[in-house]
């Protein structure tokens, strides 16, 4: 099974972050520039939480609180889970599913090296199966 340093390697490690005092609607402008889903909140090097498509609906709508004028810091996940680069893409999925999330920081040595989303966990999930498959047929065949 993949790692998800293997994962990095393959997507790159760059991260899409917002600071907690900027707008919601400059971070939801921010992902749809990127095509990213998430942000991760930081200040410095310090990851402080997570803002996603999902906070503002949840969060920022039933509120009814204006995007131009709510810091991302109110509606934020602050509560983030991650993973190291040297755990399987299994332990990603499976922490994704029982936490339902769709992104996770990747730390080493206490510095975020990437994040990994749900996607890459499938697409890395497909492309070993796809291998396993022709491996086999290739056995079968010969």
């Amino acid at each position: 099974m993949k790692t998800v340093r293997e994962v990095l390697k393959g997507k790159g490690s760059d991260i899409a972050a917002v600071a907690p005092g900027a707008s919601v609607l400059d971070a939801t402008r921010q992902m749809s520039d990127q095509g990213v889903g998430s942000l991760l909140v930081m200040r410095d090097d310090k990851l402080l939480g997570v803002i996603s498509e999902r906070d503002v609906v949840y969060k920022l709508v039933p509120a009814d609180k204006s995007p131009v004028n709510t810091p991302v810091e109110e509606i934020m996940s602050s509560h983030v889970l991650f993973v190291t680069p040297q755990q399987t893409v299994d332990d990603c999925m499976a922490l994704m599913t029982e936490k339902r999330v769709r992104h996770l920081p990747v730390v080493e040595e206490d510095r975020i090296v990437g994040v990994v989303s749900i996607g890459d966990a499938v697409k890395a999930i497909v492309a070993e199966q796809q291998f396993v498959i022709e491996q086999l047929e290739n056995y079968i065949s010969s």
